[in-house]
């Protein structure tokens, strides 16, 4: 397992220390702010001119942290990819733009309608359905004439990803005639090309060759809309894409008028890449320690786990956390690590450690969160750190009907 860069052992040490004079028995997810906000200007400074910025909600599941970022950010765009939340943010947070990031099922979207108490929020213009075929588009269609409404609708187009969508310009002919024919019920509001998988692009290519691959095809989706459906065009169209990985690399030329990111600001392990060198990790998960043990102390093996305990380096103290099981990768205190022999556990999860390094019950271990959107949502409300104190807690957007 990869060890923590030494440079961020300060942080950390801040980080524990604070948890500790807050009063923090329980797992925690610690954001701290001050990094989170100079990770949003390095964001906005690598926005292309002209364009815009959608967060996505999945990877910041809080209506409060988002205000603070969308206002931080000029941004009034979110991604979202769960019913219940567009329902709440419809409700809570009006001036939002909503463009969906999957296609959900049309049963979804009639719920949404008989669940929504929002006279502020205009879902005709606000919220853009995904779509990624006729077929579906004709359900959303069927709906619309019940709900006797118009839903704007976007499609996604597959620009690489290989995940499903439209696969190649042709292919939008009978979404647009679908479109054309009922104007009064159904709306284009665009299209959503995602492009993650350019960050992983193999040696005989590279990331920036394979984002401007995806850009000539997203390109190519646009003319044939705009050669073809002229009509159907009008100044609101967003045309969707990047992610947190390839944000940086869409420069002046790309087709898209809006992109979309959220991990790069929090910055979990997942998110180490070159494109986001220039941000830091800004969330941790934290959790109390329980229990240490001198020596490895482990069933059926007895003298011999304590002679390795003794002779393995980082094995010569065993240490139980509250909780476990995370998806995350220890940090702190310096040489923390799990024990997959022992096991993990999501109750008390056995860790190791080097002797030299001074634990007790009640400090604070700490995990970076290898993607957000799981590991913010497991603990709670999040602490915002600044200046080195707890200094505000964000709630959580809740998963409700």
């Amino acid at each position: 397992m990869r060890q923590p860069a030494a440079a961020d052992a300060p942080w950390y040490r801040t980080v524990a220390q604070a948890l500790r004079r807050a009063g923090v028995g329980e797992p925690a997810v610690v954001i701290d702010l001050d990094r989170l906000e100079r990770n949003a200007d390095a964001l906005l400074r690598l926005l292309p001119a002209g364009r815009s910025l959608r967060l996505v909600q999945k990877s910041l599941p809080s209506l409060p942290l988002l205000r603070h970022l969308a206002a931080r950010l000029r941004s009034r765009g979110l991604m979202v990819f769960h019913r219940p939340y567009l329902n709440h943010y419809a409700a809570h947070a009006p001036g939002f733009d909503l463009l969906l990031g999957k296609p959900l099922p049309v049963a979804a979207a009639w719920t949404f309608h008989q669940r929504l108490r929002a006279p502020r929020f205009d879902a005709a213009r606000q919220l853009r359905w995904l779509v990624d075929t006729a077929d579906r588009l004709a359900q959303y269609r069927d709906l619309a004439h019940t709900l006797g409404t118009c839903l704007q609708v976007s499609i996604e187009i597959d620009v690489g990803l290989c995940r499903g969508g439209v696969p190649e310009p042709e292919a939008l002919a009978p979404l647009f005639a679908l479109l054309a024919a009922d104007p009064q019920h159904l709306r284009w509001g665009g299209f959503m090309g995602y492009d993650s998988h350019a960050v992983q692009a193999p040696w005989w290519s590279s990331p920036q060759r394979a984002v401007s691959a995806c850009n000539r095809r997203y390109g190519a989706f646009i003319d044939w809309a705009r050669a073809r459906h002229a009509s159907l065009w009008h100044e609101d169209l967003c045309f969707n894409g990047a992610g947190s990985g390839t944000l940086a690399l869409h420069g002046a030329d790309s087709p898209l008028t809006d992109l979309s990111a959220g991990s790069a600001l929090v910055k979990p392990a997942d998110f180490d890449l070159p494109t986001l060198a220039g941000l830091q990790p800004a969330v941790l998960v934290a959790t109390p320690v329980l229990k240490v043990l001198q020596g490895l102390h482990m069933p059926f093996i007895g003298p011999l786990a304590d002679w390795v305990g003794r002779w393995w380096p980082g094995r010569g103290q065993s240490v139980f956390v509250y909780g476990g099981r995370l998806m995350a990768r220890p940090v702190w205190p310096p040489g923390l690590r799990d024990n997959r022999l022992y096991g993990l556990s999501s109750n008390q999860q056995m860790m190791n450690l080097p002797r030299s390094v001074a634990v007790a019950p009640d400090d604070l271990a700490l995990w970076r969160p290898t993607q957000s959107e799981v590991a913010l949502l497991q603990h709670g409300p999040l602490l915002g750190l600044r200046g080195g104190e707890v200094v505000e807690r964000f709630g959580l957007d809740p998963d409700v009907g």
